[in-house]
C-alpha cells in the first residue's frame, strides 16, 4: 500500500452539523469514562459522510472532541483507506480491489478502465469532477473477484463490460444493486449450490430419524455409565 498523506490544500475549519454533533455526542457516550477514544473512527467516518472527504481540520476536530492527540487521530485517518483525504468525486469514488486474488482475475483491467474512464493518475478528479478512483488492498470478497468498493457497497465479479455499465449507472443515477454483477448468489458457487442440496435437511422431515438416533446413544452411554458405576460399587 502506497503512503497515505493529507491533501495540501485544506480548508479553514471544520465543525460538525447540529444533527451530526448530536449524534457525535450520543456515540461517545456509548463507551465508558476514559474510553471515548473507541469513538474515533465512527466519528471520523460521520464526518467524512458530511464534508465527502476528511480534512485536517475535522482530524483535529476530532482529537479535540475525544481528548486524544492530533497525531493519533492522524494514524487511525492515514491507516483505513475507508477514508479519503483528499476531495473524491460528486458522484463516486472508486475503490479497486488490487490483492491476488481480484489481480488473478482480471482487476488490472478495471484499474486500467479508470485510468481511460475516469483519470490517469489515482486520486485525481475526472475532468467533470463526477468520479474519481484509487488501488486499495483487500476488500474481503476474494470468492467473488474482482471487485471494487464505491462508498460502502461493494460491487463483485466484475469484467470490463459490467464495470463500464456500473460506472454508466452511477453517472446516470441509477446505480446498479450492489453484490454480485453476475447469476450469483451473494459467494454461493457460480451456477448455484453444488452440495446440501437434499430438501429433506431443511424442511424437518429428518427430525425424527435423527432425534431417535439420538435418543438411542444417549441411552447407551447411560447403560455403560452405569455398569461402570456399579463396577466401582463397594461388595457388601
Amino acid at each position: 500500500m502506497s503512503v497515505r498523506r493529507l491533501n495540501p490544500d485544506q480548508p479553514s475549519g471544520f465543525a460538525f452539523s447540529q444533527a451530526n454533533l448530536d449524534w457525535a455526542y450520543a456515540t461517545i457516550a456509548k463507551y465508558p469514562a476514559g474510553k471515548q477514544a473507541s469513538a474515533v473512527i465512527p466519528l471520523l467516518w460521520r464526518a467524512q459522510q458530511q464534508e465527502a472527504w476528511l480534512t485536517k481540520p475535522a482530524i483535529e476536530h476530532v482529537a479535540g472532541m475525544l481528548d486524544m492527540a492530533y497525531v493519533r487521530v492522524l494514524e487511525v485517518a492515514t491507516f483505513y483507506t475507508q477514508f479519503q483525504l483528499s476531495p473524491v468525486g460528486k458522484v463516486a469514488h472508486v475503490q479497486v480491489c488490487g490483492t491476488t486474488p481480484c489481480q488473478l482475475r482480471g482487476s488490472e483491467k478495471l484499474l486500467s478502465l479508470c485510468r481511460t474512464r475516469i483519470a490517469p493518475r489515482a486520486h485525481e478528479l475526472s475532468a467533470d469532477s463526477k468520479f474519481s478512483w484509487e488501488e486499495v488492498e483487500c476488500l474481503g470478497a476474494c470468492v467473488n473477484a474482482p471487485m471494487v468498493m464505491i462508498d460502502k457497497d461493494t460491487y463483485e465479479d466484475l469484467t470490463e463490460v459490467s464495470f463500464g455499465a456500473l460506472i454508466d449507472g452511477f453517472e446516470r443515477g441509477t446505480p446498479p444493486k450492489p453484490g454480485p454483477q453476475i447469476a450469483r448468489v451473494l459467494s454461493a458457487p457460480v451456477g448455484g449450490q453444488t452440495t446440501l442440496k437434499d430438501a429433506k435437511l431443511y424442511d424437518g422431515s429428518n427430525v425424527g430419524t435423527w432425534r431417535t438416533a439420538f435418543d438411542e446413544r444417549e441411552r447407551v452411554k447411560a447403560e455403560k455409565a452405569a455398569a461402570v458405576a456399579a463396577a466401582a460399587a463397594p461388595k457388601a
